[in-house]
């Protein structure tokens, strides 16, 4: 069947995925003026499920588009969780104003996609799945990859997007799409629904003809709204900040997507009150602002954490309050902290029972800078805070230029890239130890330059992130840093960037290993059991033989990068200039030591340990964790 266009008001004949690419080419944002597009491209991966359906349509799209129909760019992807990945980077790099959609096939496909879902709306960012779903007729069933179910078959794998989705509906019949589509961009474009939105095309339905209103191919612009905050809480929260001897902001991944970097340092610097961030807010307050006091909890800076444990009063904006950032809830000591907290989300101003100002962060901020004029923190106090301030950055200092050797430890590594990378550079990381040692030492100085992803600590993130990252800030440069371990999880995705030719830096740390867990493990009595790359001794029956012979420059080698292998700090930075000057994508490959050193932790992370055991190590384990445990508060 061909499509035949009506007269404008009417109807037009299109199939179900004809319809969905339409739509999706003609979405946008508008938050303060600035409109965009909204659906930048579709990563996926063609199978049986969606070849003929959303595949045909993308094609139609690039060769014969309608008039009134934008081009929506179709990016071959390698993985579905790598594309759902970098779908997520585009969001976060574009503050939550645009993101992609990813399409996979059914069966295996979909079910990749699971991951990458969970993952965009743990950290709260827009990402639009298309996955396939089996015949919504059964009239074939079952079909190739179809997981049957006796007892329901309206039950497929796709049900298990459901539970890390924000939005979820499968499409059984054509007059089913216009709803689904404008609750999944309902949500994608509402700062406290956002997450991932999946929208289920069974793959008969996706070729399926259909009369469709025109209208719902009309340009659709989304406002995104700053909504202020209540007046009283406005008033209860300044009269609490007024109250407060010795306050603490702790500036969340909301003061970032609200774009309230400037409101921040701006009631920082009237107020003096010291700002501590966490993975998703640092560089809202640039590092050498006079109130920032760095990363709080968990993998925090002495700093922060020292001042967040004699707070009285804590100020939260834009933040969770993740167990990283509470230290498990023992990072806040004074018997009489209180706390204050501006979210958007009311979910999240609620908790630990602070006084709610449920508001956008930077509308929030502009009125309680008016409401707080005159208003500054004691001198005793700012004498104590730039006291922190600089016994951190000695200690800061000392991590990035340690000299340790043979191997370097990848806090020198860190050092050298905080050194090369401007201002107008993108810090692409996730999981592991690094975080916890980028989070502490990190001198980030805008907060796009800094993208870690830390609420679900990912390993594979990084890679697709990088290229979603980049496309969403074609300007800048792009910096990926992964470790061995990571790598080898999902670096397929470097075959996509080799495709299309795009410039992005990545950093490969090998230390033979999981570092973090590694570390973890060891302060935890379990000994580093099963954390490094061994292979199996044939005497023990254990993993404690030689290293693994996995050539990790040669497989990135065969992807189509220009690999660079160094073995010193200065090599490290001579490479990074030569790959700064190139315009393909280069990999720069460095050993280090897997122990570290790493930043010294005055803060701790709960994860349980043994409570009996024949083993010396876990016996005096558990007896510091008991210890420790003391420590938590049960902040409601």
């Amino acid at each position: 069947m061909t499509g035949k266009r009506e007269s404008r008001g009417q109807t037009e004949c299109l199939t179900v995925g004809q319809a969905v690419v339409r739509f999706l080419s003609r979405q946008y944002t508008e938050r303060d003026g600035d409109e965009r597009r909204f659906v930048n491209g579709v990563v996926g991966i063609f199978g049986h499920g969606n070849v003929c359906g959303l595949g045909q349509a993308l094609l139609q799209n690039e060769v014969a588009p309608a008039a009134d129909e934008d081009h929506l760019e179709y990016i071959l992807g390698r993985n579905e969780q790598g594309a759902v990945h970098i779908g997520t980077a585009y969001a976060k790099t574009s503050k939550r104003l645009a993101t992609m959609a990813a399409t996979s096939s059914i069966g295996p496909g979909a079910t990749n996609m699971v991951t990458g879902a969970a993952l965009a709306t743990t950290n709260r960012l827009p990402v639009l799945l298309l996955p396939s779903d089996t015949f919504a007729t059964r009239v074939a069933d079952p079909v190739l990859q179809q997981l049957e179910q006796p007892h329901n078959p309206d039950i497929t794998v796709n049900d298990a997007l459901a539970p890390v989705s924000r939005f979820f509906a499968r499409v059984h019949r054509p007059e089913q799409l216009p709803g689904a589509l404008l609750g999944a961009l309902r949500v994608l474009t509402d700062p406290v629904e956002t997450g991932a939105a999946t929208i289920c095309l069974p793959e008969d339905v996706q070729a399926e003809a259909f009369d469709w209103p025109v209208e719902l191919f009309a340009k659709r612009v989304w406002h995104i709204a700053r909504p202020p905050a209540e007046h009283s809480q406005l008033l209860r929260a300044a009269a609490a900040i007024r109250a407060a001897e010795r306050p603490l902001i702790i500036a969340g991944g909301g003061v970032v997507y609200s774009e309230a970097d400037a409101a921040l340092r701006a009631f920082a610097a009237a107020t003096g009150i010291p700002v501590a961030d966490t993975q998703a807010g640092k560089g809202a307050i640039q590092w050498d602002h006079p109130q920032s006091v760095g990363g709080v909890g968990a993998t925090g800076a002495g700093a922060a954490n020292r001042l967040a444990a004699e707070a009285d009063l804590v100020i939260g904006i834009g933040t969770r309050y993740s167990d990283f950032t509470t230290a498990s809830r023992t990072q806040f000591q004074n018997p009489a902290v209180e706390f204050v907290n501006i979210n958007v989300a009311s979910f999240d101003a609620a908790k630990h029972s602070g006084l709610m100002v449920v508001a956008d962060a930077r509308a929030a901020l502009e009125a309680l800078t008016e409401e707080l004029a005159g208003r500054q923190v004691s001198r005793g106090y700012a004498r104590h805070i730039q006291e922190q301030r600089a016994q951190w950055a000695k200690v800061t200092d000392s991590a990035y230029h340690l000299g340790h050797g043979p191997l370097p430890a990848q806090t020198e590594v860190f050092g050298a890239l905080n050194d090369l990378m401007g201002a107008n550079s993108i810090l692409v990381n996730a999981a592991g130890s690094m975080p916890g040692d980028l989070q502490a030492l990190w001198r980030a100085e805008t907060s796009q330059s800094y993208h870690v992803e830390y609420a679900y600590s990912c390993m594979g993130y990084e890679i697709p992130a990088a290229l979603g990252a980049k496309w969403a800030a074609p300007e800048a440069e792009v910096v990926g840093i992964v470790g061995d371990g990571a790598y080898q999880m999902l670096p397929m995705e470097l075959a996509t960037i080799v495709q299309e030719g795009v410039h992005v830096i990545f950093v490969l740390l090998q230390n033979h290993g999981y570092a973090s867990i590694g570390a973890l493990s060891e302060s935890h009595g379990s000994q580093r059991f099963g954390t490094k790359y061994l292979r199996r001794d044939p005497q023990t029956g254990g993993l404690t033989g030689p290293p693994t012979p996995v050539d990790l420059v040669a497989n990135a080698a065969s992807w189509g990068l220009e690999v660079i292998p160094v073995g010193t700090i200065t090599e490290f930075r001579a490479a990074f200039r030569e790959a700064q000057a190139t315009s393909g994508p280069v990999m720069i490959y460095i050993e280090t030591d897997m122990e570290g050193p790493n930043p010294p932790s005055d803060s701790w992370w709960d994860v349980p340990v043994a409570e009996v055991s024949t083993l010396a190590s876990t016996q005096l384990a558990r007896r510091e964790y008991v210890a420790a445990k003391r420590r938590q508060r049960p902040l409601i």
